[in-house]
């Protein structure tokens, strides 16, 4: 059994808390066991003035910390499953995906109680492409402004006025206690989340075996299987974190169904589509969805964004 763990984590506080809560859990089952976070700053941190759909590239929360898993800087990495590009580095693997928290995205405002009660013109903050879609489409007089910035600093921004109602990750604000400030949480059927919204995942080296057994206690089936039909859709579509599609798998019995969304980012037409079978089929069905939405008018919608064709 390994005797000391280093986990590779971001500095952000979302990003230390899910990572403090993978140590504990991992020190509560090895008692004998030392686990040490080490920070570093990816990309995505530095940027903090610039939508990220903007900045380009896939990867930006996570490029860095996989550079030290693959100089063996540290031994493992703790991720928020939304920010991990669909390709992953050579000799580089997801091995264990937690329990999902709460997968849904909170409306946060100071005078409104919901995205109902809000005036015309009012200003709504978020810099997700997707977000900014569905928004366009559920509230089209609604002004949706940018903003970036970790989620205590999002937060901020809302107090001191710059927007009405800003839109964040329920599962952040759980894992921060500060889910009190979330007025509601938006239905799948109103705002389709991110792929893997609400997921944390570990990364390991693929040669590491003996350590992933030794972590495997923390791995969630159901969780699992539904982020792996996410996270083949994502792949199919070749999307990353900041592209204006949302996919999302929930598991009854041993029925998998999923939802997946992409639209232009003015919210002018939303193509939806769902797809539901054994979950054993989790991988093809979020490829098969994927390649309906294409069909559907997805793949023009992609192209543009991207500037570049999908086969």
């Amino acid at each position: 059994m390994q005797k000391t763990i280093r986990i590779g984590t971001r500095a952000s506080m979302l990003a230390l808390a899910q990572s403090n809560w993978i140590k504990g859990r991992i020190e509560a089952e090895y008692p004998q066991c030392t686990v040490e976070l080490v920070k570093i700053i990816t990309k995505g941190d530095k940027i903090v003035d610039v939508p990220l759909a903007k900045v380009g590239g896939k990867g930006l929360f996570v490029k860095e910390i996989e550079e030290a898993l693959l100089s063996r800087e540290v031994d493992i990495a703790v991720h928020s499953m939304k920010d991990v590009p669909a390709e992953l580095p050579d000799g580089l693997h997801i091995g264990i995906i937690t329990q999902r928290e709460n997968p849904m995205d909170a409306f946060i405002a100071t005078k409104y109680r919901s995205l109902a009660e809000m005036p015309t013109g009012a200003t709504v903050g978020t810099s997700s492409l997707r977000r900014k879609a569905q928004l366009a489409s559920l509230r089209p007089d609604l002004k949706i402004e940018d903003l970036r910035g970790n989620l205590d600093t999002r937060l901020r921004k809302l107090d001191e006025g710059r927007y009405d109602a800003i839109i964040l990750a329920a599962a952040g604000l759980n894992r921060l206690n500060l889910f009190h400030r979330a007025t509601f949480c938006f239905q799948a059927e109103e705002m389709l989340p991110a792929v893997a919204q609400g997921a944390v995942g570990i990364e390991l080296r693929r040669s590491d075996e003996d350590l992933l057994q030794m972590l495997s206690f923390m791995s969630h089936r159901e969780t699992t299987l539904a982020v792996r039909a996410e996270r083949s859709y994502l792949a199919r579509l070749e999307g990353g974190c900041q592209v204006p599609l949302a996919g999302f798998a929930t598991l009854e019995g041993d029925t998998l169904t999923m939802t997946g969304l992409i639209a232009p980012v003015d919210g002018s037409r939303l193509l939806k589509a769902v797809r539901r079978g054994p979950a054993a089929d989790a991988v093809a069905i979020g490829l098969q969805l994927a390649e309906e939405l294409l069909a559907m008018g997805g793949r023009e919608i992609l192209e543009e964004v991207y500037g570049a064709s999908i086969k």
